[in-house]
């Protein structure tokens, strides 16, 4: 997982993203879609059409960053809206990125009561 500083905030692009895009296009989507700053060092996450394929920007201080994820199965878990974002926390991104639906986790160990 990233180390990201206190306070960056974490934005989905809701609907889908060509995945050819690389560095110059997805911050252009922050920009003119997202209406964020891409350089502002908070993290935006896109997703492919087919939902198995994301990509994470993120300015470090120093230059863009780009990590690119593919799920052997499953897909990655997004909102049904076609246009806008979603903010996450961090930990929120941390499940995304693990392939767990951030959306409706569940608790897998219940504890008993004593």
């Amino acid at each position: 997982m990233l180390g990201l500083p206190a306070g960056t905030r974490v934005w989905l692009a809701a609907g889908v993203t060509d995945m050819r895009r690389g560095f110059d296009g997805l911050a252009a989507i922050a920009q003119d879609v997202l209406q964020q700053d891409p350089f502002s060092g908070h993290v935006f996450v896109f997703r492919g059409r087919k939902g198995d394929r994301i990509k994470v920007l993120w300015w470090s201080g120093d230059g863009l960053c780009l990590l690119a994820k593919r799920l052997e199965q499953g897909h990655f878990g997004w909102p049904q809206a076609e246009s806008g974002s979603v903010h996450l926390t961090p930990a929120q991104l941390s499940m995304l990125l693990e392939g767990i639906d951030w959306r409706r986790p569940a608790r897998t160990h219940k504890p008993s009561q004593v």
